[in-house]
């Protein structure tokens, strides 16, 4: 049954928010847990619906899992099963990420192709080649994903595209294979280098963290740790966002700015004023935002992640916008949405262009994935009258308390039960 929000436009958001523990890094976290036997505790999660789900997943591989409000407690036996094909594995991507953390305790893996938000294609061919470049075999079987080895050895693996999800899966796999693994083209986020950070603490040994080349000297054991989970840069950046779409003014902790630096910059650019606190920044907007283009790229480009948010900018800025998605060909799906609430958009393969105007108007909308429904409440908040904003499940499983952070800040936004899409 599907919940919704009502979101009344208007509101000027003011205030202070902070910020929990990234999504798209405890994730990661939460299965490198399985590389070493006894228990790993993880702080600062996130109060979303992932983090239950990815606790099922460990559970169904043989980990006792605890979930204590922010904190997660994860006991790996010696012998972890390594089949995962079960309902958990299906509902969200980051599942997958148990890939590389199994080849390396058990050698084999069996885990069902996963689930997650609908934003276009994302196979799985890089994180095979490279497991296969490390020894292992690797097929898709029965809609499943099988990988088995003798044993895994170094190898240098350079990544057509620096993929996030192929970056952790060599790398929780290289920490325990014989001899020194180089990934060439590497990812390099911040929760990269946030699971870095957590696998040396465990007894790992890489090198270069945050650069394009990561070098891993494989060890025989890892020992369990205790480890923080970095702030959420996209949680933080949607309400810096927000600020600038409602010409408010809000400070946002939690985040490290310096993950942030280009989309505090194009927030400037719109002629927002920008300062930096001990942990964050204040994102300050006195008058109607100004068209700014902005082009999607893996980390430090802006993120595909705010893509959403950044169109949702666009709609009722002051001048035309043009927004180049490069890394999900399926991300401008919503944007029928946006037009829904009046936004004047075209798309054409991998741009939009965004005429803005003074105000959107309020009508249903149905959000696809967890950021284009976070948009959409976004430029609810610039609507006249009341928006309905659909299928919240998706913003559940990136937004901790998403209803009660922003009524802090003064929207007038409510929850309400489920209704039944028309047509």
């Amino acid at each position: 049954m599907s919940e919704r929000f009502l979101v009344t436009g208007g509101s000027r958001l003011v205030g202070e928010v902070t910020v929990g523990g990234a999504k798209n890094s405890v994730l990661k976290l939460m299965a490198a847990a399985l590389l070493a036997e006894g228990t790993t505790v993880i702080t600062n999660c996130p109060d979303i619906l992932d983090v239950p789900l990815m606790g099922d997943v460990l559970r169904g591989l043989g980990c006792d899992v605890r979930i204590d409000g922010t904190e997660v407690a994860i006991t790996t036996p010696a012998e972890p099963e390594f089949h995962a094909d079960f309902p958990a594995v299906t509902q969200f991507r980051a599942s997958v990420c148990v890939l590389g953390p199994l080849m390396a305790r058990c050698k084999r893996a069996v885990v069902a192709l996963p689930g997650g938000d609908a934003i276009g294609s994302r196979p799985l061919d890089m994180h095979q080649a490279g497991l296969r470049l490390l020894g292992a075999t690797s097929e898709i079987e029965h809609g499943c994903l099988v990988a088995r080895a003798e044993k895994l050895e170094g190898a240098r693996i350079r990544l057509d595209f620096p993929s996030v999800g192929a970056t952790e899966n060599i790398l929780m796999a290289a920490v325990l294979a014989e001899g020194e693994t180089v990934i060439d083209n590497a990812a390099r986020e911040p929760e990269i280098v946030d699971l870095c950070t957590m696998l040396n603490e465990m007894g790992a040994r890489i090198q270069g963290a945050g650069t394009s080349v990561l070098t891993i000297s494989g060890v025989s054991k890892l020992s369990p740790t205790t480890h923080r989970v970095i702030g959420d840069r996209i949680v933080g950046a949607t309400w810096g966002i927000a600020a600038a779409m409602t010409m408010g003014d809000v400070t946002v902790q939690g985040v490290n700015p310096s993950h942030l630096s280009l989309v505090l910059d194009k927030l400037r650019s719109a002629g927002a004023r920008i300062s930096f606190e001990a942990e964050g920044f204040r994102v300050v907007q006195a008058e109607r935002p100004r068209a700014v283009n902005f082009s999607t790229l893996p980390y430090p480009g802006f993120p595909t992640d705010l893509q959403p948010m950044a169109i949702g900018l666009a709609t009722i800025a002051e001048g035309t916008s043009m927004i180049t998605e490069n890394v999900f060909e399926a991300r401008f799906r919503f944007v029928e949405e946006m037009i829904r609430l009046g936004a004047d958009a075209r798309t054409d393969g991998h741009h939009a262009v965004v005429r803005g105007i003074p105000r959107l108007s309020s009508a249903p909308v149905w959000s696809s994935d967890i950021r284009a429904g976070a948009g959409l409440v976004l430029a609810g908040l610039v609507a006249d009258g009341v928006t309905e904003v659909h299928d919240v499940f998706h913003i559940d499983r990136g937004y901790p308390d998403f209803v009660e952070s922003l009524r802090g800040l003064g929207a007038d936004v409510e929850r309400v039960g489920a209704a039944v899409k028309a047509g």
